[in-house]
């Protein structure tokens, strides 16, 4: 009867054990999706030429090698710019007489 009870209750446990093992199995965790995360931090995307000329004269002095890759205008006439310098990207922040800003200066409207 010991043996009975015993090889019982090593089967319920097995078969318990390879029910949760095949439930982990069965779960989805694809590591290849890609998340988008939209952020609304007030700022529109413009294009290069909508930049005011004092915002441009910023960039080619103080970024000479940098490429624009986006640029970006929120309420405040504040300027983000996506930049590639040296296969480095980088944001940075200009107001509209082409001052650069920290990030907590940038107003964030929402």
């Amino acid at each position: 009867m010991r043996k009975l009870i015993l090889t019982v209750a090593v089967a319920v446990l097995t078969g318990g054990v390879s029910i949760s093992a095949f439930a982990n199995d069965n779960i989805n965790n694809n590591s290849n999706s890609i998340v988008t995360v939209v952020m609304n931090d007030g700022f529109k995307e413009i294009t290069v030429k909508e930049l005011p000329e004092a915002v441009v004269t910023a960039i080619l002095k103080d970024f000479k090698t940098a490429t624009v890759t986006k640029v970006y205008v929120n309420g405040s006439e504040q300027y983000k710019i996506e930049l590639t310098v040296d296969e480095a990207e980088s944001v940075v922040y200009a107001d509209k007489e082409g001052k650069w800003l920290k990030e907590e200066e940038v107003s964030v409207e929402e």
